[in-house]
């Protein structure tokens, strides 16, 4: 259904990685879909526990890309 990126670009840092303190609202991740890119914003605070997805792989609807607790 779509492709999961980490960052905003191929030569920026990722957006968040595992460790990394996270509020609600902040952007994790963009899906492109359909060539429309969207931001994948938190709707938790917490910290990322692990990314379930590597840069760049497709991904599915409702699958899980990162569990953050």
């Amino acid at each position: 259904v779509g492709t999961f990126y980490a960052s905003p670009s191929p030569t920026a840092g990722p957006f968040v990685k595992e460790g990394d303190s996270v509020t609600e609202g902040q952007t994790l991740c963009i899906v492109e879909a359909m060539k429309l890119m969207n931001e994948v914003k938190s709707t938790v605070s917490g910290t990322v526990k692990k990314v379930l997805v590597k840069d760049g792989e497709a991904i599915k609807k409702g699958q899980t890309l990162m569990i953050i607790k």
